[in-house]
């Protein structure tokens, strides 16, 4: 990856995004960019000379379109949008997700149909590359003029006023300018609907939920082939012939690294000929269900990708007598494969809960509960109430927001999208996901050891082991709840995946060889 992002000419990916946000990459406008953007600005700035009636650069907005605005209000009236649309509610998104608002957001401006000033962009891209992020409350987006109330409040700083992340805390806009010696800007005609019109809040969350379900995934993959083994199932149902004859791309690819994962594996070979005839579905059906999420994920990344890069304001300026009010601000395009999304993420905590049950039946040589000493001890029953606990939520969390439309701006916006609501609950069935697949990680990892002193492959002893790093074999109860913290901490900040990726490369073994559109 180039250590050099030129926003506007540049094609901008989820892992782009992700590296400009954490400051492994820097975004910049090169000259190409910056020629389009006076360009646009200048077609802008003739409509106004002209008189011309142009949708939000001289009338008013939404029900109130057909209102002319006098050309020496224009100014003041992208000062009043961004007061007028600030309206929302809730905690604060998290920073992150606010930054990745924002270089989206200048990727869409940048490419030359919005109209903006160079300074203005030039000054988002300040706020971007200083961590001076933006509050931004996480309610009152229907996902179809845009996310106007979160946008608006995400450049509200431009004029002076709300507040920002500084320094690890939230302060007030205007003191964040004086400890940093810079003023406000003033916007010009246009410039404040350009803004706040647009899917980056929608946008940002889509970009998190392909790194997280990505991440939850592969983790799936690693944590069921564990319980597989410490179940001693078969690896038959991984068959490439099988799969062969249903040939979905997800399942394909879970049925390798199934294949991979449990290769060389001693338990495995210790019951090839128990009589065994089938595994319970949340084992054999693995490349079934986790695959399908994997094409649920593909397709959101795919839409992603093409949202990253497209010009989602309203009007476009395609010269100063060509322009363009139409609805690419709406927000269905990402909506409907958000939801989609959610609905995968809840399945594979669905699978993961069934494993977590099978563990404690005390079947197949295990000890019930998962500890020899029950009765006094719970063992491991409590944990899986939490499973169950979550899965149920994240039911609730699936229906699909996309489905319902409520009437804004007196009839004009007559349908949205709600696909702010999608984004958001995507992430949150992923928060709960994170947490189901640390409990299903933490059984596992204890009922393997029922099996020694056989071992399994590899690559699932080095996964085991980076969780006894952390967490020890339980003798007897504990508070768990400990445990199930460092362990899902583990699978939230990636490292569990990564550092499991990086052993089989230094084992010089290809877990998702051939699937190279899988990853981002």
């Amino acid at each position: 990856m180039n250590s050099v992002f030129n926003y506007g000419t540049d094609q901008l990916t989820v892992s782009k995004t992700i590296a400009i946000a954490n400051g492994q990459l820097q975004g910049r406008l090169n000259e190409t960019a910056i020629q389009k953007i006076n360009t646009s600005h200048d077609h802008v700035k003739q409509i106004v000379a002209a008189n011309k009636t142009v949708y939000g650069v001289n009338t008013g907005f939404g029900i109130l379109a057909n209102t002319p605005i006098s050309e020496e209000d224009t100014a003041t009236l992208q000062y009043k949008i961004l007061q007028s649309h600030s309206v929302g509610v809730g905690d604060p998104i998290p920073v992150e997700v606010a930054k990745i608002m924002l270089i989206t957001k200048v990727q869409s401006l940048s490419q030359g149909y919005s109209g903006v000033q160079l300074s203005t962009l030039e000054r988002i891209i300040w706020h971007i590359d200083n961590d001076v992020i933006p509050v931004v409350p996480e309610k009152g987006s229907v996902g179809a003029s845009g996310d106007l109330a979160p946008l608006s409040h995400l450049f509200l700083p431009l004029i002076g006023l709300g507040e920002c992340f500084y320094k690890g805390k939230k302060v007030a806009t205007a003191d964040v300018f004086k400890q940093e010696n810079i003023s406000s800007i003033t916007l010009g005609p246009k410039e404040g609907l350009a803004l706040i019109n647009g899917t980056q809040f929608i946008l940002a969350f889509a970009v998190k939920a392909v790194q997280r379900l990505h991440n939850c995934l592969e983790a799936a993959d690693i944590i069921g082939a564990m319980s597989l083994e410490a179940l001693t199932g078969t690896k038959a149902p991984f068959d490439e012939r099988l799969h062969e004859l249903r040939s979905y791309q997800g399942n394909k690819l879970v049925a390798q690294r199934l294949r991979v994962l449990l290769d060389g594996s001693e338990i495995m070979q210790s019951h090839i000929d128990c009589g065994r005839v089938q595994d319970p579905y949340s084992l054999r059906c693995m490349p079934q269900v986790h695959g399908a999420s994997r094409n649920a994920w593909l397709h959101l990344k795919e839409l992603t990708e093409i949202e990253l890069n497209a010009v989602t304001d309203n009007p476009i300026i395609l010269g100063a007598d060509d322009t363009i009010s139409g609805g690419n601000f709406h927000g269905q395009p990402m909506a409907l494969p958000l939801d989609y999304a959610c609905i995968a993420g809840a399945e594979i905590g669905n699978i993961s809960d069934r494993r977590c049950y099978l563990l404690l039946e005390g079947k197949w040589g295990l000890p019930m509960l998962l500890m020899n000493n029950v009765g006094l001890n719970s063992g491991f029953m409590i944990p899986q109430y939490t499973t169950a606990a979550l899965v149920t939520e994240n039911k609730t969390l699936c229906f699909p927001a996309s489905a319902d439309s409520i009437p804004t701006s007196l009839g004009q916006e007559d349908h949205v999208s709600m696909g702010s609501i999608s984004g958001r609950k995507a992430n949150k069935v992923l928060d709960n996901l994170e947490f189901i697949l640390a409990i299903e990680l933490l059984s596992a990892c204890q009922a393997i050891e029922f099996r020694r002193p056989m071992k399994s492959s590899s690559l699932l002893e080095y996964a085991h082991d980076l969780v006894r790093n952390n967490v020890s074999f339980a003798e007897e109860d504990r508070i768990f709840a400990d445990d199930i913290n460092r362990v899902a901490g583990m699978i939230k900040d990636f490292s569990f995946v990564k550092a499991v990726d990086e052993f089989a490369v230094r084992k010089k073994v290809e877990l998702n060889q051939g699937f190279e559109a899988f990853g981002y």
